[in-house]
């Protein structure tokens, strides 16, 4: 079926890829030139702005949007509106808040579109082995995109979760525990790599780990594969982001009175991981040597 993408980054670009594979009509637009140039060499059509990305569509429009949450999300939106009509559809397949997305979809239903949020799971790895995706949407506009779905995900890996705002909700709860479980590794493979006891080649742990083992997953085949390229992770340094979804499924959690230490912890864990020198860890050696008289160390 004909669509267009809006947003040619790593998930987005690698998207198209996969329709085009899939015998799709795909529409594209980027502010890099170059981006668009590359896909339009696999058979996209390209879009000068996002005036001519809606003219190229026949309507109803389906234009999914993946660029990153927030206000770029929101200014995408406000340029589509005055060129869409009645019966086109928006999917926004990037980590928005299900707040907004709600917020969005009732704002689009006044003006008789329809909103789709995707939560979609993959990273650079979705182009060959599919995206999982999960879906918000009206029950109409599931069917009319259905197979979009089934050309990006693999087998069984796209789900209709409820109405929009439903995607990113479920998306959300997911990176938070990706969060929790990330944190649980890097906890895990510091321990085996400070050993006094033991010299640990952490590759071959973690490739055994991912023969039988009960903490086998995907995220320790990755692993597996970084320490085969440098076992001390010596090119990187120790600083994580956090994209928001791990701090929306805490306000969640408070929210719903509902207990999740794993996964604030692991939260507070990325925040303390930009600190060069944690002041909080200053104060502590501070009041240690105040009422104990315990050693310092100065900078």
């Amino acid at each position: 079926m004909q669509l267009a993408m809006i947003g040619l980054g790593r998930m987005g670009g690698n998207m198209v890829q996969r329709l085009l594979q899939g015998g799709h009509q795909v529409v594209v637009f980027d502010r890099s030139a170059d981006a668009v140039k590359a896909h339009t060499g696999m058979g996209a059509v390209a879009a000068a702005d996002l005036a001519d990305l809606v003219a190229r569509l026949t309507p109803p429009r389906v234009i999914w949007v993946m660029v990153p949450a927030g206000q770029p999300v929101e200014s995408t939106i406000d340029t589509l509106l005055p060129a869409l009509a009645r019966g086109d559809i928006v999917i926004d397949g990037g980590n928005s808040n299900f707040k907004d997305s709600k917020r969005r979809a009732a704002r689009l239903a006044e003006h008789g579109l329809q909103f789709i949020d995707a939560g979609t799971s993959g990273g650079v790895w979705g182009l060959t082995v599919g995206y999982c995706l999960m879906i918000g949407a009206s029950d109409e506009a599931f069917a009319r995109c259905e197979p979009i779905f089934r050309t990006l995900a693999p087998p069984d890996g796209y789900a209709h979760v409820g109405p929009p705002g439903a995607g990113h909700y479920v998306k959300m709860i997911h990176n938070g525990i990706e969060y929790g479980m990330l944190q649980a590794y890097a906890e895990g493979y510091e321990i085996l790599h400070a050993s006094k006891d033991f010299d640990l080649d952490l590759q071959q742990i973690a490739a055994v780990w991912n023969r039988g083992s009960v903490v086998r997953s995907w995220l320790n085949e990755l692993a597996e594969r970084a320490f085969a390229k440098d076992a001390e992770l010596s090119a990187l340094r120790g600083y994580v982001e956090d994209s928001g979804e791990g701090r929306w499924t805490v306000q969640e959690a408070i929210d719903l009175d509902v207990p999740a230490p794993v996964i604030t912890l692991s939260l507070l864990a990325r925040f303390r991981s930009r600190q060069a020198d944690s002041f909080g860890a200053k104060v502590i050696a501070a009041l240690r040597n105040e009422f104990g008289g315990h050693a310092v160390k100065p900078t």
